[in-house]
């Protein structure tokens, strides 16, 4: 529970620093490296929520009884946020390489402004 909160609340203060670009105005916050920190930070958290989650599961109870449903459930979305905060940190160290800048963003303007 702690990771799910303590992520989410985390993941919105980034959402909101990026959509109202308030990140622009700490310009020496190397944004690129801080966002891939945390994504991987997230994603072996969440690797550890899984893994404890899917070991809650007791095999020997019914399946479609109430706890059973619910730690699958929790299991199979802990799965998927995994996933998705694992796909964010690859991107996120794409960005921090700067692996992906097209050749707008990579040549200068070369007077012709």
């Amino acid at each position: 529970m702690f990771t799910a909160v303590f992520l989410w609340l985390v993941t919105i203060v980034f959402f909101i620093l990026y959509l109202f670009q308030l990140h622009m105005k700490f310009y020496m916050v190397p944004w690129p490296l801080v966002l891939m920190v945390f994504n991987v930070g997230a994603t072996v958290l969440y690797i550890t929520a899984f893994i404890s989650c899917s070991a809650a599961v007791e095999l020997t109870s019914l399946k479609g009884t109430r706890p059973y449903n619910q730690r699958a459930a929790a299991s199979f979305f802990a799965c998927l946020v995994m996933i998705a905060y694992g796909v964010s940190a690859f991107f996120s160290f794409q960005a921090w390489r700067g692996v992906g800048s097209n050749a707008a963003t990579s040549q200068m303007a070369g007077g012709y402004a």
